[in-house]
């Protein structure tokens, strides 16, 4: 009886150590990316100029900067992951991976799911004209000061519909509405900005920085129009730790100057971000 009783508490001891530690891992894996030395992380590189690709098949852009300075902060080797964009979060999830380094749009459904880092980036969509146009100036854009204008916009995209959209208010208000150039890509936007088949470009606000920095001095953009979104990364939500050392490396290259050095560099455009309530409510 007594062996019998030794044996019962033996094992149930081994167990519950085995669930310590299995719990231990599930908990955070921070220890374990040290210790194996290496940092994985999950990327679609098809989302120029945020992360993207080389001719040599490298992994550049503006967020690879920052996640190669975390695995620095960390000690640790960077090893990146490629797969369908579709794929990151499950595979985050499932613990394929030690994190996701494709630029996430910050949304509640998402954030029910994974748990996002302090942004890095800014989507929203605005109006780029020739620097030589003064019918708007810099500063706080109105939908009203686009009545009757021409809009050069990439055709079957969120741009093209939301100027759809904007010409349902104008026409409600009984105002004249934006008049739409929808073309195949974002060269041909700038191409009919330029010979002046449109007075502006409606696109996102590092499709136009990137067009701004091919022809300095000769464009502007006079204001963002429509909702923002926040982009970030997420780790698992019980990785709070790993997900607050990248937190600490982003905040530092914010108080630094550094962040905004690497989006004038890669993006065409600098913005402020968000420490705190920056997830939007569902």
């Amino acid at each position: 009886m007594h062996t019998f009783t030794s044996r019962v508490a033996t094992t149930l001891a081994a167990l519950t150590l085995g669930l310590g530690i299995a719990c231990s891992a599930a908990a955070d894996s921070l220890d374990d990316i040290k210790a194996k030395g290496t940092l994985t992380v999950a990327i679609d590189p098809t989302f120029a100029p945020y992360e993207y690709t080389d001719a040599d098949g490298n992994i550049i852009g503006y967020t690879p900067e920052i996640m190669k300075r975390v695995a620095e902060r960390l000690g640790v080797t960077l090893q990146y992951q490629k797969m369908s964009f579709g794929g990151i979060i499950p595979s985050l999830i499932a613990g394929s991976v030690d994190a996701e380094g494709s630029s996430l749009n910050v949304t509640a459904e998402r954030a029910e799911k994974v748990l996002f880092t302090v942004p890095f980036g800014k989507s929203v969509n605005a109006v780029l004209m020739r620097a030589d146009d003064e019918r708007i100036g810099e500063g706080a854009l109105t939908l009203e000061a686009l009545s009757g204008l021409t809009a050069a916009v990439k055709t079957t995209t969120a741009p093209e519909q939301l100027l759809k959209q904007f010409n349902q208010d104008l026409q409600a208000q009984g105002l004249a509405p934006i008049k739409l150039v929808s073309v195949d890509s974002v060269d041909q936007t700038l191409a009919t900005l330029m010979t002046r088949r449109a007075d502006f470009v409606f696109d996102d606000i590092t499709v136009l920085g990137g067009l701004s920095q091919r022809l300095p001095g000769k464009l502007k953009q006079v204001g963002e129009l429509g909702d923002s979104q926040w982009i970030s990364w997420a780790t698992r939500k019980e990785d709070q730790r790993l997900n607050q050392v990248i937190n600490d490396e982003i905040t530092a290259l914010k108080q630094s100057g550094e962040l905004t050095k690497l989006q004038q560099e890669h993006l065409g455009v600098t913005f402020e971000l968000p420490s705190e309530n920056f997830i939007p409510s569902k």
